[in-house]
């Protein structure tokens, strides 16, 4: 009997430390995560605009899978380059890091100019793009490929920017935090995403089948709020973009030694907070700080819209649009 109690401590005692580890992955996996809302964001408010105009019926169809092509990103490419990356050569991802948030100054500044009427054609729309009528199983195959592209490289951002944040040292530990960290972050995006996109139907049919007035009135509201809704959505979008693409930009440069505009920022963030009542002062530091990574994003993003416009993306272009020219036609 005594053998057996032992036997059953020590298997309490085990599974004490595994719920233990569980929690710790999902812990670190969700702070990690936070570090990524930039990229996030993003990710949630590109995507609707590839299931539009197409049949209320084949928008979650769509966004499933595009969701399974993410998962498939992460999971498949991403989390295995990942760990290989913090292994063996952890010295990499700074590098990629400021790569990543190169990227998000460069996307934020463009979505700036293009609200503001400046800049080129930019990479969703430019001159020479094709117009033409497909048949909507074609198009939705072409439009959900598209879309796991676009996935690949914001996924990519959101993967690296987790890895850098993971405080685990264990390799086993690490490799489930991160694969966690992607299947939360790719059902909270693609989850959002369908709410979003089915919103409108959902108000809508409230509006003209609700038995109570104040639902038809909600019905009416959100049918009327959604474009609004879309709108903000795109602006924190790019605002979160311009942030945390500044931050890891200038986070990057102290690692690797240029720390002055880091310090600037950071003194120039105190100032501002020691300018307003104690309670507040850490609110504001934060506040002034990402305002200041933010404008310096921009700066930087303005800077790269033509290398990315003239070079980046006709090469993404040419390498990934799998078009060929017909040889009748030259």
């Amino acid at each position: 009997m005594s053998g057996l109690l032992a036997l059953l401590d020590d298997v309490a005692a085990i599974a004490k430390v595994a719920a233990a580890s569980v929690d710790d992955v999902f812990g670190q996996a969700a702070k990690a995560s936070a570090k990524a809302a930039g990229a996030v964001i993003d990710d949630a408010a590109v995507t609707p605009k590839y299931v539009h105009g197409f049949e209320a019926k084949r928008e979650l169809p769509i966004i499933w899978r595009i969701t399974k092509g993410s998962l498939k990103n992460k999971l498949v490419f991403l989390l295995p380059a990942g760990l290989l990356l913090s292994n063996f050569a952890p010295w990499a991802i700074p590098p990629l890091l400021m790569l990543g948030g190169a990227y998000l100054c460069f996307e934020g500044a463009e979505k700036v100019a293009h609200a503001l009427g400046v800049g080129g054609a930019g990479h969703e729309e430019y001159p020479g793009k094709e117009e033409t009528i497909e048949d909507p199983a074609h198009l939705e195959e072409q439009k959900a490929q598209g879309a796991i592209k676009t996935d690949f490289i914001l996924s990519a951002e959101i993967m690296t920017i987790i890895l850098s944040n993971l405080a685990v040292t264990n390799f086993w530990m690490e490799a489930a935090a991160l694969a966690a960290a992607a299947v939360m972050i790719t059902v909270a995006v693609y989850g959002s995403v369908a709410l979003i996109v089915k919103a409108d139907d959902v108000g809508l049919y409230m509006a003209k089948n609700g038995n109570l007035g104040p639902t038809r009135v909600i019905g009416r509201a959100v049918v009327r709020g959604m474009p609004k809704f879309l709108t903000t959505l795109t602006i924190v979008g790019t605002a979160a973009m311009l942030w945390v693409g500044g931050s890891i930009i200038i986070h990057g440069m102290e690692v690797l030694g240029f720390d002055t505009l880091g310090h600037l920022i950071h003194d120039a963030a105190a100032y501002v907070g020691h300018l307003v009542p104690a309670n507040y002062t850490g609110a504001v530091e934060w506040i002034a700080k990402a305002a200041m990574d933010g404008v310096f994003g921009l700066a930087l993003g303005l800077i790269l819209i033509p290398v990315g416009e003239k070079i980046v993306t006709p090469l993404w272009r040419t390498v990934f649009s799998g078009k060929k020219k017909d040889p009748a036609a030259v």
